[in-house]
């Protein structure tokens, strides 16, 4: 049996040494993660240029995950820009992942959002987000997360309570976007979602590659997706 191929939707990256020019890039940490799995990770770089060709794409790979990254411009939902922590907010990152967030729903590809990725998600299904939670709780700290036992992130984690979820986030989810419904929350903030109608396809706010290697909870989520995408 070929390995599912799993889509992981790249960064603008000015720090890639190696290379000639700008390089597009995806974390490692989220690269090997899939691998672990059995999956075989296939970067997709952000050019708008390829959002037409979206659907066609996903319909040739088994599984995507969107990861973590800067913000998402507030115009995307509908505000405008009142908060001064916004950062990294590029253009094309928010144009091709919100297009293949479209796509993989609309085929039905398995999907797991990460931090961003999960407010991507929730933009995407007509959601909004608290532009700015501070960075006192939730930024480079681990956390709790309470998990709705019998939800399928639970599931995948073996546990209902996983205790090392390490939070990188300054926002969080408002208005909870069509099709979600929660499925975890840590400080009473939504920290898991889930897609009510689709196979497999789920967002959570904190970022499960970083610990992977060593905390089996956290990369049972990956082993999740590739077993969703065989």
């Amino acid at each position: 049996m070929t390995a599912p191929i799993v889509l992981i939707v790249g960064r603008q990256s000015g720090e890639a040494k190696g290379v000639r020019g700008e390089a597009f890039a995806a974390g490692q940490r989220c690269v090997r993660a899939v691998q672990r799995a059995g999956g075989i990770p296939l970067l997709l770089p952000p050019l708008p240029e390829l959002v037409d060709d979206l659907p066609s794409l996903v319909e040739r790979v088994d599984a995507l995950v969107l990861q973590g990254g800067g913000d998402i411009d507030p115009g995307r939902y509908g505000q405008h820009a009142t908060a001064e922590q916004l950062y990294g907010i590029v253009h094309e990152h928010d144009e091709v992942e919100l297009a293949v967030v479209a796509a993989a729903l609309a085929a039905d590809l398995p999907m797991l959002a990460v931090c961003r990725g999960l407010q991507v998600l929730n933009v995407a299904l007509g959601g909004t987000l608290v532009q700015d939670i501070g960075r006192e709780t939730h930024w480079l700290s681990y956390h709790q997360v309470s998990l709705q036992p019998g939800s399928r992130i639970a599931g995948a984690m073996g546990t209902d309570r996983p205790a090392a979820c390490h939070c990188v986030h300054h926002q969080a989810l408002g208005r909870l976007g069509q099709r979600l419904h929660v499925v975890g929350t840590s400080d009473e903030m939504v920290h898991a979602v889930e897609v009510d109608d689709a196979r497999w396809a789920v967002g959570i706010q904190w970022h499960p590659e970083d610990s992977a290697a060593t905390d089996p909870q956290q990369q049972g989520l990956f082993d999740e997706l590739v077993r969703h995408a065989r």
